[in-house]
């Protein structure tokens, strides 16, 4: 189901996030990166600190940001990221985080994710994995929207980069009960349904902001070992087992997974074109709905592009968070 339109980079799944920036210079760049304590968010804000971009680590806790920092600097000759607070599972501390910020944004990097092995919700009796993985990313997305504005005036151009995964396949966004409040819950359709949910943000904020200059893309990161599946039932970690072994996927390192994000963030093919969802450093292909995710581990479903859906969530969203 290849499609020849598709944007292509040379990098691959093998190639790190050092590999895709080789050669740049992002001194003036001012770039957050969400949930960069740990794993993946800790390697894309290093890669992006030793081109010479301001980065600022969005966290939960600040404790182990200024760890992340302080390994930063080591590797970097000492240049260190700036830390901030940041709970994106509590509608005061995006608002805080976004009201601090001053002057410009030029890239941001929505990375932070939770797994949850049970149900748990926000004091708003929100589902916690669709309210931090998308309804905290998107708040944070619209309070730092004039913060992008100027960014791309100034640079000719910002860019978001929202992290989804390839459980985005598993299920689309169920808005008649988003919330599981009538359906029996299962932490892999809700992971899943968070994770197709900020790949239509990025349709959407695309559609919304390009003309202001602002574009995003969601990826895929792969498989990657990091805290994130620290909270995994054993029945989640039998189906991550089983899908390793079907060759749904093969493990990367850290600096391989942060590569796709780094692609979305600098390739220049990426700079004015949004609502892309890549994989392995290329715009994935399309799949119908019901397509096997076995068969088409790298792809990414029509549920996760449609402009109608993504127009519906975006909507929906804003309304909860006025509420």
């Amino acid at each position: 189901m290849a499609d020849s339109a598709l944007i292509s980079t040379p990098f691959t799944a093998a190639s790190t996030a050092d590999d895709v920036l080789r050669g740049l210079d992002l001194t003036g760049v001012r770039a957050i990166v969400t949930g960069a304590s740990s794993g993946i968010g800790t390697e894309t804000a290093r890669a992006l600190t030793a081109t010479g971009a301001e980065v600022t680590l969005a966290v939960r806790n600040t404790t182990a940001g200024d760890a992340a920092a302080g390994a930063i600097a080591k590797s970097t000759g000492g240049i260190r990221p700036l830390v901030a607070r940041l709970d994106l599972a509590e509608r005061g501390s995006v608002a805080r985080f976004a009201g601090a910020w001053r002057g410009p944004l030029h890239l941001l990097i929505n990375n932070a994710g939770v797994v949850t092995g049970g149900l748990e919700r926000t004091r708003e009796g929100w589902e916690s994995q669709f309210a931090t993985n998308h309804l905290g990313h998107f708040a944070l997305a619209a309070g730092l929207h004039r913060a992008l504005a100027l960014g791309a005036s100034e640079r000719g151009g910002a860019r978001i980069v929202s992290v989804s995964s390839t459980a985005h396949m598993r299920a689309g966004v169920d808005f008649d009960d988003l919330h599981f409040e009538h359906r029996g819950y299962d932490p892999q359709t809700a992971y899943a349904q968070s994770k197709t949910a900020n790949s239509l943000f990025a349709v959407e904020a695309t559609r919304r902001w390009v003309s202001e200059g602002i574009v995003a893309n969601s990826v895929n990161p792969g498989g990657v070992a990091t805290g994130l599946q620290r909270n995994f039932t054993p029945r989640q970690r039998q189906s991550l087992d089983a899908a390793e072994a079907a060759g749904v996927f093969t493990y990367k390192t850290v600096a391989q997974g942060a590569a796709t994000s780094i692609v979305a963030a600098v390739h220049p093919a990426f700079a004015h074109s949004g609502g892309h969802y890549l994989d392995d450093a290329q715009e994935a292909y399309t799949v119908p709905n019901d397509a096997d995710l076995a068969q088409h581990p790298h792809g990414v479903k029509e549920w996760a592009l449609d402009p109608a859906l993504a127009e519906r969530l975006w909507t929906v969203s804003a309304r909860l968070l006025r509420a």
